[in-house]
């Protein structure tokens, strides 16, 4: 029973000092890698035309009070048009 325990450990420790090798391998490489090749940022995308007509927020708004005015008048949402809506 000794051997086979005594293999065991030695096993074990074999497979630990590959894998703890191949990691401290693999560490130099990635600092090496970044010394060479240093990361460069990509160049900032080209600044959009913002439309005037409504922003993105008030047609969720316009989607949302179509819905529920249709749904309070008893017509389908395609049937009437909101056309403008003033806060107070």
């Amino acid at each position: 029973m000794e051997a086979s325990v005594s293999a065991a450990v030695n096993v074990s420790m074999l497979a630990m000092s590959v894998i703890f090798t191949v990691l401290i391998i693999l560490i130099f490489t990635i600092k090496a890698l970044v010394k060479l090749i240093p990361y460069e940022a990509p160049p900032a995308p080209p600044a959009r035309k913002v439309s005037a007509s409504s922003p993105p927020e008030q047609d969720d708004q316009v989607a949302a009070i179509t819905a529920s005015l249709a749904a309070h008048i008893g017509k389908r949402p395609d049937e009437f048009r909101i056309v403008n809506i003033q806060s107070r």
